[in-house]
């Protein structure tokens, strides 16, 4: 986080001097508060705030300085929270999110400098945020109290933290301004899947040898289209990238499990939606096939429209809904490896 926006040379010793005052006394506050929306117009109460910001990096800074490390779950969660706080206030977001997502990290440190045990590890939806995602979340969760989890700490921690952000973006301004952050959450749940497999931790002499996380990829189609040209190009970049991974981290592929699924509108029908997502199974079989993957590895199953994991509900127009909808058109693929 970069606070180069603090430009009065009296502003920058006025931090300076905050920071050393909370530095020598030890006491630092457990809610910090930033100006009222409608106050953020004179440079005072912006300057006010940048230094709020300042001193609660400060105190993450002291955290890591006194031996907490940065890839800590809780202490990445703080700076995540920070993160995006930050990255709201400065695009002038007058909701209560910037306080709320800043109240998180505050609360955070305070347990940290205070030596509270256990922490919470729940991710509040702040701001009333949208439920995003759940196959996203899904995986979070599944990583916690797992082996590979120590490894795994700082992604998991942001991309709780990113899916309430993309969940805050989707309330105020629909699926267009919540995409990106989507996009970053997805990044950071392949990168936590792969640091918790790649995981050097021994195991204790009882315990049952762990399963290896299996590669997740979903590969994307446009409204009501199935063929290999109808596939979002991002989306089958996730899957070579999840190929090359295999390659990378030295995994044998065992099997491959495809599952096609479709969005919920049913224009024509239910029957239809279940076989519109078993020919995009084939679709991406016959992708698999095409990058050697041996054939009688894959299988694939088909669902139609009853697993949904975006909603979109009260999303229009019609284009926007369509749009909000394309994680549902997918066939999620699993690379069952070793």
């Amino acid at each position: 986080m970069t606070m180069t926006v603090i430009r009065h040379p009296g502003m920058r010793l006025l931090c300076a001097a905050l920071l050393v005052t909370l530095a020598a006394t030890g006491h630092a506050a457990d809610s910090v508060r930033l100006a009222p929306a409608q106050d953020r117009i004179s440079d005072a109460a912006i300057h006010a705030d940048l230094l709020a910001y300042e001193a609660t990096q400060a105190r993450i800074q002291a955290l890591n300085d006194g031996g907490r490390p940065l890839r800590d779950y809780h202490l990445s969660k703080s700076q995540c929270w920070l993160d995006v706080s930050f990255h709201e206030y400065s695009r002038n977001d007058r909701s209560a999110f910037p306080q709320q997502a800043l109240d998180q990290a505050v609360q955070l440190i305070a347990g940290m400098e205070e030596g509270a045990e256990p922490l919470p590890t729940d991710t509040p939806l702040v701001n009333d945020a949208r439920h995003l995602r759940d196959d996203l979340w899904k995986r979070l969760r599944a990583l916690h109290g797992t082996p590979g989890f120590e490894c795994a700490q700082q992604a998991v921690a942001c991309g709780e933290v990113e899916l309430v952000h993309a969940g805050n973006e989707f309330n105020q301004q629909q699926w267009r301004h919540a995409k990106p952050y989507i996009q970053i959450a997805e990044d950071w749940v392949g990168d936590a899947e792969a640091l918790a497999r790649q995981c050097a931790v021994a195991p204790a002499a009882d315990a049952a040898p762990q399963p290896v996380l299996p590669l997740v990829a979903n590969v994307l189609f446009e409204f009501d289209r199935h063929g290999a040209g109808d596939i979002r190009a991002h989306s089958l970049q996730t899957l070579d990238r999840a190929l090359e991974r295999i390659t990378a981290e030295n995994l044998l592929l065992e099997r491959v499990e495809l599952v096609g699924h479709a969005d919920r509108l049913q224009g024509q029908g239910f029957d239809y939606n279940q076989a519109l997502s078993g020919r995009r199974a084939s679709t991406v079989r016959a992708l698999l096939l095409a990058r050697g993957v041996e054939a009688d590895t894959i299988a694939h199953s088909y669902r139609g429209d009853t697993e949904q994991v975006q909603r979109c509900d009260g999303v229009t127009p019609r284009a926007a809904l369509l749009e909000c909808l394309l994680p549902n058109r997918r066939v999620e693929v699993r690379f069952i490896v070793r």
